[in-house]
């Protein structure tokens, strides 16, 4: 599980800005504990803000690091891809992240900074006995790596200047190290336009074989061939997507030819009924929302099996907020989420703060310097964010800040009026 993300210098973020999943309320049924750790931890966090306040890059400096722990190997020549802050000294400072997260119930922590062309410093850290212990460190050329750990000179011949050691090492290094890559790299970012794979954001296409929820229900069969009481996680999917369309009573895999190459391939088809009388309609044809939680199903649920951390953006477009809410509220439960997945949002709905509490929202906004700044619900004081607060109605009166600043002045004169 994330405890803590820190990061600077990633698009709108130039100076550090720190995500805490640690819970402030922590007797809640919502919140997770481990023996080794004395504090108990989130599974659910909402960002608001303005429009363009950054929100959605503090989402993106996560995956990013995730992405590239998944991908460093796949070889970027000189060139590290990094997405450095625009204005001011942004372009000429190196990008940092630093993550601290809870794996196997031992925490770990992971560093790592990096300019235009090369990997200035990186670090892997665990606390078996709550004191730290180095398991490698990484300044420039130079790795040195704990004592006892195997297989490391595997990982020394596969490092170049723009290889991560974590992703070398989740590759050809000790079990212990792999276990942390490939749970960083699992870390998965879905927005309106589509699920992220491999850097790049999937048009909301339904049919796509890559698609996770579309796995689901070809998993499940036809109806055929669908066995009474066998219950699939495209059932499970099936009870959720009639969240957002209770006429969708049933689903349906047919199996179609390509007119220009005579190959059969699968389809799946939605099942409304007209009456007694069963009536398909491709995915494509059901309402935005209704596709939109289609997009989001397969992530979220993989994320509750697996424990896995899930990045929501723009959370509110086209989906109802009594279905945003609905998620959140299978993250928080223990019964649907038994393995500690984590659903960390950027929206504008603001009715979604009644499901929240107060330690779970976090405020982005844009200084004079362009530059994002978040800042915890948490740390106002007083009796602004005492836990029988209506969260909702604080935000909107303006009493966190982080909300737009109306100035019809300039519209006014633009439009002639």
């Amino acid at each position: 599980m994330l405890l803590r993300f820190e990061v600077s210098n990633h698009r709108s973020i130039l100076d550090p800005v720190e995500l805490s999943l640690i819970a402030v309320d922590d007797d809640r049924i919502a919140t997770r504990g481990f023996d080794r750790l004395s504090e108990r931890v989130l599974t659910t966090a909402g960002i608001y803000g303005p429009n363009a306040s950054g929100k959605s890059n503090v989402l993106d400096a996560l995956y990013w690091l995730s992405y590239a722990v998944a991908t460093s190997l796949w070889g970027r020549g000189d060139s590290i891809g990094r997405d450095p802050h625009r204005f001011g000294s942004g372009p000429d400072r190196a990008s940092t992240f630093d993550l601290d997260f809870v794996l196997d119930g031992v925490r770990h922590g992971y560093q790592l900074e990096v300019d235009d062309s090369a990997v200035l410093y990186e670090s892997l850290c665990s606390y078996p006995e709550r004191r730290r212990r180095i398991l490698f460190e990484r300044e420039g050329d130079g790795v040195h790596f704990r004592r006892g750990l195997g297989r490391t000179s595997g990982t020394k011949e596969l490092l170049t200047p723009t290889t991560l050691v974590l992703s070398a090492a989740t590759r050809a290094g000790d079990p212990a190290i792999k276990a942390v890559g490939r749970s960083i790299s699992r870390i998965a970012e879905i927005n309106s336009h589509g699920f992220k794979r491999r850097g790049r954001s999937s048009p909301l296409v339904f049919l796509a074989r890559s698609s996770n929820t579309y796995s689901m229900f070809e998993d499940a069969g036809t109806r055929e061939e669908r066995v009474v009481g066998d219950v699939t996680r495209g059932d499970a999917a099936m009870e959720l997507l009639r969240l957002a369309d209770p006429g969708i009573k049933d689903f349906d895999i047919i199996e179609l030819e390509d007119q220009a190459t005579g190959a059969l391939h699968e389809e799946l088809l939605f099942v409304h009924h007209d009456g007694g009388r069963p009536v398909s309609f491709w995915p494509r044809e059901e309402s935005a929302g209704t596709q939109m939680l289609f997009n989001l199903l397969g992530p979220a649920l993989d994320a509750l099996k697996h424990g896995q951390v899930l990045l929501f953006d723009e959370a509110d477009a086209s989906l109802h907020p009594r279905l945003s809410a609905r998620l959140f509220e299978l993250f928080q439960d223990p019964q649907t989420n038994p393995h500690g997945a984590q659903l960390i949002l950027a929206t504008h709905d603001t009715s979604l703060l009644n499901t929240l509490n107060r330690d779970e929202v976090w405020l982005t906004e844009k200084g004079s310097d362009g530059a994002t700044r978040l800042t915890a619900l948490a740390e106002f004081g007083g009796d602004l964010v005492r836990r029988s607060l209506n969260l909702e109605r604080a935000y909107l009166q303006g009493r966190f800040g982080a909300i737009p600043e109306n100035d019809q002045t300039d519209v006014s004169r633009a439009l002639g009026f």
